[in-house]
């Protein structure tokens, strides 16, 4: 596999351009793979494209592109000869020689318009054959205009033309001839109804100047116009299960079209048409419209799939979160995983205190039972890691024999593991940010640990500061109020003493920022 993308986009026109913008600005990787067989390419001018209008269809593509690349796009050349399915995504393959990944597909294949085989009419398609009077209406404004009738249609194509030029007529050829009604209508409105059938095209210097009839008779014109079996470029798509639909007007087919909802979206999940192959009537700008309108709502579609999978990993990670092997690999993943300093809280609540017998709850590399021990404390360190228990023990014999003497690490799964009864005169628990119930037990079992007269000091994450980003957005519901943990302790037995949130310095992502640190300080009576 070359590469992968979150759309690969097939076809690059107005409405595969729009959509891959779309895209590329909100920050997806998008692939835009371009056969350059556009339908206007005969064109010279895009018509009734707000603030385009007479650009050269080739300067509008390759305004496009540069607007999509600028954004981070990429667009190529070539064609893509097949897309498979594997698994949720598709795999795409252009040129028979590159093969990339796609979450999603938005396919722009646009159309291929049918001409009626009149010799020398091919040629002039698009330049002075045409077919659309709001793409060309006003270029050929009061000249002489020739109706081509193929269809059941083309009395209404002629009545129309008919409000650009009052020079219209109605080329009969083998088209069915207008009843007593269709008759009146057009004599009403001046057209002339032109017998017998077309054999040819006449063309002077380059410019349409007439058309011959079977019978040798020659009709003066400036302008041709056809109608065209308009037939989507489908072959990708109906690859994929898609079948193409007949369009209907008037209760006749003009055309086939692949169906598709409001925003673009098929029948087959992940796959999305914008512009011609799915609205065979539409302009450019209406197909631009169309991708832009295709590519927001695929890429909706991602941020739903993103978030599902989000979700996913996130419960995933919180089982996973608090077994002894998730916190074995976090502190192998590195050589160390915190500032080897004293929590700042501790240090607030604990200096020129009278020291004696401290709890150092998920202890961690032993910064906080290090420090507590340089001022005297005797301290029991417990974690559930045995590589940050290690670490511990290596800090405490840097610090000196007389500090290691003092402190004695416990390696145990704190969610489970139940302290003595009424044994310390300091219970420190700094930042155990748990699920709400594991963490209102666990707080219970601890304050159970504190001696007559000693303090219970917890310290957390304030919710308040799930907007300062990391873990703490992830993970709301695991952080607390110092007035939470106060409510569940008995007032009878303890005495609380401080409920703050405490703002400190940190930096996050590179920058400064605020937080606070929920802190609750309490004396057993």
């Amino acid at each position: 596999m070359d590469d992968e993308y979150d759309v690969v986009v097939v076809g690059g026109g107005a409405a595969g351009l729009a959509g891959a913008l779309a895209l590329a600005r909100a920050r997806r990787s998008v692939l835009v793979v371009d056969a350059g067989a556009p339908r206007n390419a005969p064109a010279d001018r895009v018509h009734n494209y707000l603030g385009r209008e007479g650009t050269p269809p080739a300067e509008l593509t390759a305004t496009g592109r540069a607007e999509v690349t600028g954004h981070g796009g990429h667009v190529v050349d070539g064609r893509v000869e097949a897309v498979t399915r594997d698994g949720d995504d598709f795999v795409v393959d252009v040129d028979g020689d590159r093969r990339v990944r796609a979450r999603r597909l938005l396919v722009t294949t646009g159309l291929v318009d049918e001409l009626p085989q009149v010799p020398g009419l091919a040629p002039r398609w698009g330049r002075d054959v045409l077919h659309c009077p709001y793409c060309h209406g006003w270029e050929v404004r009061d000249r002489r205009v020739g109706v081509l009738a193929t269809g059941p249609l083309a009395v209404h194509q002629a009545l129309l033309w008919r409000q650009w030029s009052p020079h219209v007529v109605f080329l009969a050829h083998e088209g069915p001839a207008p009843d007593a009604e269709q008759a009146e209508r057009l004599a009403a409105r001046g057209i002339g109804v032109v017998p017998g059938a077309v054999s040819g095209v006449t063309v002077a210097e380059d410019r349409l100047t007439g058309v011959t009839l079977a019978s040798g008779a020659e009709v003066p014109l400036d302008a041709l116009v056809v109608a065209t079996a308009m037939t989507a470029r489908s072959a990708l798509l109906e690859s994929l299960g898609l079948v193409p639909q007949d369009v209907e007007m008037s209760g006749h087919v003009i055309g086939r079209r692949i169906a598709a909802d409001a925003t673009g979206a098929t029948d087959v999940a992940g796959v999305w048409v914008a512009g011609n192959v799915t609205d065979v009537s539409a302009q450019v700008i209406r197909a631009a419209g169309a991708g832009l309108t295709a590519g927001a709502a695929i890429n909706a579609d991602l941020v739903e799939e993103d978030t599902r999978r989000a979700v996913a990993a996130r419960r995933r990670q919180r089982e996973e979160m608090f077994t002894e092997a998730a916190w074995e690999e976090r502190y192998r993943s590195r050589a160390s995983m915190w500032s080897g300093r004293p929590n700042p809280q501790l240090v607030a609540e604990v200096a020129g205190t009278t020291p004696g017998r401290a709890l150092d709850v998920g202890s961690g590399e032993g910064a906080d039972a290090v420090w507590l021990a340089e001022q005297g404390w005797q301290v029991t360190g417990v974690d559930i890691s045995a590589t940050a228990l290690e670490r511990a023990a290596a800090h405490a014999r840097a610090a000196g024999a007389q500090v290691a003497d003092r402190i004695e690490f416990t390696h145990a799964d704190l969610l489970s593991w139940s302290p003595p009864v009424g044994a310390y005169d300091l219970v420190s628990a700094q930042f155990m940010q748990l699920p709400p119930e594991p963490r209102r037990e666990m707080f219970a079992r601890l304050a159970e640990a504190v001696a007559p007269g000693g303090r219970l000091l917890i310290v957390g994450h304030d919710p308040g500061d799930t907007h300062v980003g990391g873990h703490r957005a992830h993970y709301p519901e695991m952080m607390f109020t110092a007035e939470q943990v106060a409510a569940d302790l008995d007032p009878q037995r303890f005495e609380v003493l401080v409920t703050q949130s405490r703002p400190r310095s940190a930096v996050h992502d590179g920058r400064e920022v605020v937080i606070h640190d929920a802190v609750l300080v309490a004396r057993r009576r």
